[in-house]
């Protein structure tokens, strides 16, 4: 096959984003996100002139809102293993590096805001890369006295260890004559992770996986002077470039529509990453030709998009979101609402009377709200049941008011979110194990999407230590967490970070902590594992653990005896030794525990590990009965 020519690449790429952008509206795809979005907000009712009151009961926003905190919400403790043996020592300090990273960088943040897209549209995307930024600044005085003796004391050198030559060494006049006036300043110069809205990333039409896609591109808008000014781009082609006025008249790019707040004038700028022929390279749509010509693939991974995907749907690419399936139950229980808020209106108390019974100042106190308000009445001559007389009021059917219990459970089960999730008291009080039954099944569904996001967490933080791997120069810093619970930061370079490495994120470790479920947990342990202290646990390593992770105590071994040494063999201690003798000061069993220690053996006992003034400081946090430790 022969090889094509810039030109065919052009019009090849310019065909694949059309295709993409026809595929995208014919099957709705972007109607469907602002629809959602749409929901999420809670513009539930189109604009419209009508008296009637129209009511949002915004339990789209509330299925989100409960859902993306119990999966992320904390900063994930990233796990390293090393696929190589060589590499373990590494290891360590490189998880110490990616966890330094995600949370001093921010990682979080943007990827919260994906986990969101990933939720209301179905699907996320997280851009993974690095970032260079130099930017020319005016040098002080200062620095112009200090670069201009370096560079005078430079030629004084060079003309002493070179004397033939030194006719040749320009003199203090030249040398500050030539100074420049400017220099260029790294401004960023590490890994970078984005979220990129949905909207703005096109794939290939044919693909049903990001994995399956011969390309994908991101639509990037620019101002107009932006994009010229970009030495990035070709001078010959950028300066052609003209405003699109699609932007400023139809807002085609749907969610955000309000974005550009000043007049502006703006271009769409593509980056079209060619995962076939591992290319990349840069088009505008007001432009003829390539802005970047097709350059090998930036990075050793390739192109640098990770797809967050919710739902999956058998053979389409995009995947269903959280709010799909709720949309007609949200939009029914929005009508149920206000018919019953108009209804309430307009069957309301009415009363006829009158009309010359009433003066001006009657009048406005009958028309008023105010309890308790005095009517007075101007015909003497009637009796006041003649005056004014009540309508019958049509009272409302109570299934009307039952169809909003109804639609209600009714999102509760289609979107897996409890009424106890949230933050609600169920009008039909269950059972401990009821509930239990209703939590575990909602549990169930965050916990396919908690693998999700903690397997996604893992792929973007590979390609962060790859591209570091790739472009890193010079040293950064990083915090390490010591044994002794100090805070390091350790220099390092990228000599200290190669390597082979596979990476997964601590189980549950980007779940909100709950403080009396962590409790409950470290006593679970405790009572699991007390049979088999002494023997294959090592009992003060477990108190430090549950202390720990627990209890959140920083420095477990402050509360943790010593252990006695072993007394030599013949020692009459270690034959039983004196009867008379008991076990030292703080090592003796809890209180009520006879000395021989429980059945089976002392978990907890004269061996050593949690002194009894631990375990009863533990009782007192928790609240929880310790004494079957």
């Amino acid at each position: 096959m022969a090889r094509k020519t810039r030109v065919e690449k052009y019009e090849l790429a310019r065909e694949r984003l059309e295709a993409s952008a026809r595929w995208r509206e014919d099957n709705g795809y972007d109607d469907l996100w602002r629809r959602m979005i749409d929901l999420y907000r809670g513009k539930h009712w189109p604009k419209t002139t009508s008296n009637e009151d129209l009511i949002a009961v915004n339990l789209a926003f509330s299925t989100i809102n409960v859902i993306a905190p119990s999966v992320s919400v904390n900063h994930p403790k990233i796990v390293i293993t090393p696929t190589k043996p060589e590499d373990e020592d590494r290891a360590i300090f490189v998880e110490a590096v990616v966890n330094h990273l995600w949370k001093h960088h921010d990682f979080r943040t943007p990827f919260r805001n994906a986990v969101k897209d990933f939720l209301i549209f179905g699907h996320g995307w997280i851009k993974v890369g690095w970032k260079f930024t130099e930017q020319e600044r005016s040098i002080s005085d200062t620095e112009r006295d200090e670069l201009l003796g370096e560079q005078i004391n430079e030629a004084d050198r060079f003309a002493v260890e070179n004397p033939d030559l030194a006719a040749e060494v320009p003199t203090d006049e030249e040398i500050a004559a030539n100074l420049p006036s400017s220099q260029s300043v790294v401004v960023e110069d590490q890994p970078f992770v984005e979220r990129i809205s949905p909207f703005d990333v096109f794939v290939d039409p044919e693909a049903t996986t990001l994995e399956a896609a011969k390309w994908v591109a991101q639509r990037v808008v620019r101002t107009l002077d932006e994009a010229q000014g970009d030495k990035r781009y070709k001078p010959s082609v950028r300066r052609r470039l003209t405003a699109d006025a699609s932007i400023s008249e139809s807002r085609q790019n749907p969610t955000k529509d309000d974005r550009f707040v000043s007049d502006a004038e703006r271009v769409v700028v593509w980056e079209y990453y060619d995962i076939i022929n591992n290319t990349m390279s840069i088009l505008a749509d007001s432009g003829d030709e390539f802005l970047v010509d097709p350059t090998p693939m930036p990075y050793a991974y390739g192109q640098p998009f990770v797809m967050i995907r919710n739902y999956d749907v058998p053979d389409y690419f995009y995947p269903m979101g959280d709010l799909e399936a709720l949309e007609s139950l949200q939009e029914e229980l929005d009508k149920t609402r206000s018919q019953l808020v108009n209804a309430r209106k307009r069957y309301g108390r009415k009363y006829l009377y009158h009309e010359r019974s009433f003066g001006p100042e009657g009048r406005e106190a009958l028309e008023s709200e105010e309890d308790g308000r005095f009517v007075p009445v101007v015909d003497e001559n009637k009796p006041l049941s003649e005056v004014i007389i009540p309508l019958p009021q049509i009272p409302l059917s109570p299934e009307v008011y039952n169809t909003s219990s109804i639609i209600e459970n009714d999102i509760n089960t289609v979107s897996g979110v409890s009424e106890y999730a949230r933050g609600q008291m169920p009008e039909i009080r269950r059972t401990a194990t009821e509930a239990a039954i209703v939590a575990d099944a909602g549990n169930a569904r965050a916990s396919d999407k908690l693998a999700i996001v903690e397997l996604s967490i893992g792929v973007i933080a590979r390609r962060v230590i790859q591209v570091m791997q790739q472009f890193m120069t010079g040293e950064q810093m990083a915090h390490v967490a010591a044994n002794s619970g100090d805070n390091l930061f350790v220099p390092y370079g990228r000599e200290d970070i190669i390597g082979e490495y596979t990476f997964s994120v601590e189980a549950g470790s980007t779940q909100p902590i709950n403080d009396t479920m962590r409790k409950q947990q470290a006593v679970s342990l405790l009572n699991a594992l007390a049979p088999l202290v002494g023997t294959i646990i090592d009992p003060a390593a477990l108190a430090k653990h549950v202390l720990q992770q627990g209890f959140g105590v920083k420095n477990p071994e402050k509360f943790l005896m010593q252990q006695q040494p072993m007394m030599p063999e013949g020692d009459p201690a270690a034959e039983g030794g004196d009867p008379s003798m008991g076990p030292p000061p703080g090592m003796g069993p809890p209180p009520g525990m006879p000395m021989g220690g429980p059945p089976g053996g002392d978990a907890f006992g004269a061996s050593g590990g949690v002194p009894p003034e631990l375990l009863a400081q533990m009782q007192g946090q928790m609240g929880l009965d310790l004494s079957n430790l």
